[in-house]
């Protein structure tokens, strides 16, 4: 994770590990609870995916149902090179299953490397929206780590206490950085213009994806600052807080309940998604921000999101790592742990490994 030489909260333990080896050492499962009514017109399908990604397996149940593309939903969009366990919903106004069988459908459609596995099904009456399941497990294998175990172990446990800092993930950026490098050329492109912006249909999906990469460089930077100055994890005065495993946001004068309240990770501090609004930081932590938004690199990028009129939000700057637990298999570490929608794993990783060796 290099984009923008961002900051770590403290020196990594490892030195340096191999990651993604085999697409078992990274496995993601959605964490949803649904009471399926067992009626309607939506088929709930439970599937496992490797080495495919997220908008590839929703083509391919598509071309199974015989539907629509927009007629098949998701929560969330999974890593190609793993091993996912997520769901779908297919929208089948007569209620019949597709014709073939879908083993069948799918091995004729398979590269080497890949595999697509139906577990599970049910009917229920509401297609799956974006954002539906609230958490992840991760299951991920470090191999060739080089480091002090003791030292690991360590900082594994207070990763377990403290959180890390809740970066944007690398493949937000696209291979390279290459979206953040799109981004910019389609602002140039609708300032260039006297117009309002108004995308067409087709583009909408990839013009989402430049302002989501270009609002999360933004943030990564901003977060980075606070991981600089050590005040990541605590409150300075002008502060908008979150209040832990929600979406509430809230201003507040720093007191001591206050700080005890950040101090036990009951609420975090938070940092702007840029967008049009007033902003909702004062003081200290205006100032910080608007230090960090004022370099002359982040102005296309600034100006490119008030035109398309991306609203402002907040998001944590820390992240809790639930149920975080770690086995030793020789230089092998196997990490199990849980984190909210919208966080990145790699930012665990991150806060813990000085050199990542992606092998893919």
């Amino acid at each position: 994770m290099t984009h923008h030489a961002l900051h770590r909260p403290f020196a990594p333990a490892i030195i340096s590990a191999d990651f993604k080896t085999y697409p078992t050492d990274f496995i993601v499962k959605e964490l949803m609870t649904v009471d399926f009514s067992g009626q309607g017109e939506h088929l709930w399908v439970h599937v496992c995916k490797v080495g495919m990604n997220t908008a590839f397996v929703t083509k391919l149940l598509a071309g199974w149902a015989d539907i629509a593309m927009r007629d098949v939903g998701y929560s969330g969009l999974k890593d190609r090179h793993a091993q996912t366990y997520q769901w779908f919903s297919l929208r089948l106004p007569k209620r019949g299953m597709p014709a073939l069988e879908f083993d069948e459908f799918v091995k004729n459609h398979l590269k080497e490397g890949e595999s697509l596995t139906l577990i599970a099904h049910h009917w229920h009456d509401k297609k799956l929206h974006r954002g539906t399941h609230k958490a992840n497990a991760f299951t991920i294998t470090l191999r060739q780590v080089a480091g002090e175990m003791s030292a690991i172990n360590a900082q594994l446990t207070h990763i377990k206490q403290a959180g890390v800092p809740n970066y944007f993930g690398e493949q937000r950026f696209g291979r390279d950085g290459d979206n953040i490098n799109q981004a910019k050329a389609f602002f140039e492109k609708i300032l260039s213009s006297a117009k309002p912006y108004k995308p067409f249909k087709k583009d909408m999906d990839k013009h989402s994806l430049y302002v989501s990469s270009a609002r999360s460089m933004l943030f990564n930077a901003l977060l980075g600052e606070r991981v600089r100055l050590g005040c990541w994890n605590k409150a300075v005065t002008g502060d908008v807080f979150n209040l832990d495993g929600t979406g509430s946001i809230f201003c507040a004068d720093i007191d001591d309940e206050i700080i005890r309240r950040v101090s036990e990770q009951d609420i975090h501090p938070t940092a702007p998604l840029f967008g049009v609004g007033e902003p909702k930081n004062t003081d200290e932590s205006l100032r910080i921000y608007q230090a960090v938004l004022a370099q002359d690199e982040f102005e296309l990028i600034k100006n490119g999101l008030l035109k398309v009129g991306v609203k402002l939000a907040q998001r944590p700057l820390r992240l809790r790592v639930h149920g975080l637990n770690w086995q030793w298999h020789d230089d092998s570490l196997t990490l199990d742990f849980e984190l909210p929608t919208g966080s990145f794993a790699t930012s665990v990783l991150f806060a813990l490994c000085e050199n990542l060796v992606e092998n893919r």
